[in-house]
């Protein structure tokens, strides 16, 4: 059994300086049908153009997880972390019992590409935190190229990733065309979002086999006791979230 979500169907708004894709009900876009997976709340595909960006707001209880997909995002908070984010970087901010920042594209010329992604932490409150790791040799290229999935964001931070309140992870899966990943859920959950290239699903429960192709913007969730396999049609670069059921 999978969840489908294709690029062209997610919310969206265009305010000029700003240009998201909303994976689920966020801001003023609502959909009963698309409210999360798991604990899995946001996935906002945002493109802000140079010099402009989100002024001054405020968060609690929420893990919240950029990944740049290009240019550059400038982080300030009032824990007094001020930062950029390049591309290739993941920032990861818990904002616990509560916590004030801004984010804004620090160029003059080049539009920034990145993800922003909130999961629900496992306990609230607590005292917000922030980290930041460049991960990879490149944007699209985990260290060991014989392993396709890169652990980026986990809960206990092993292998170097960077820790969140929730039993969940996050990992980077880059696939040369005609590769494959091969995986099952057991007693999990698992979503892939696709960032570029195109692949081929194909997932087979106790009760159903189905097989579909996702391209950039793409989505997929996967429910628990399900074995896939992730065959790229072309180079591919995407996000597997491992996540509780």
């Amino acid at each position: 059994m999978i969840y489908l979500r294709r690029a062209n169907e997610r919310g969206q708004v265009d305010f000029g300086w700003l240009k998201s894709h909303h994976s689920f009900s966020f801001g003023h876009y609502y959909d009963a049908n698309h409210m999360g997976f798991s604990v899995l709340r946001v996935i906002n595909d945002d493109v802000v153009q140079p010099g402009r960006g989100f002024e001054t707001h405020g968060h609690r209880d929420m893990e919240i997880i950029s990944y740049v997909v290009s240019g550059a995002l400038k982080h300030k908070d009032s824990n007094g972390n001020e930062y950029t984010v390049p591309a290739g970087d993941v920032q990861v901010m818990s904002a616990g019992k509560g916590i004030m920042h801004s984010e804004f594209n620090p160029s003059n010329n080049e539009a920034v590409n990145f993800l922003q992604i909130w999961i629900v932490p496992d306990e609230k409150g607590g005292k917000p935190s922030y980290a930041q790791k460049t991960f990879g040799k490149n944007n699209h290229g985990a260290l060991n190229q014989d392993e396709p999935l890169e652990l980026l964001v986990s809960s206990d931070g092993r292998e170097g990733s960077l820790k969140i309140k929730q039993n969940a992870e996050i990992s980077r899966l880059t696939l040369n065309a005609n590769e494959t990943w091969r995986s099952a859920t057991k007693s999990r959950k698992g979503y892939l979002h696709v960032i570029s290239g195109n692949v081929r699903v194909s997932s087979q429960s106790t009760v159903e086999s189905e097989s579909i192709n996702l391209g950039a913007g793409d989505a997929i969730g996967i429910y628990e006791h399900d074995s896939f396999s992730i065959d790229a049609i072309e180079n591919a670069v995407a996000l597997w979230f491992d996540l509780p059921v």
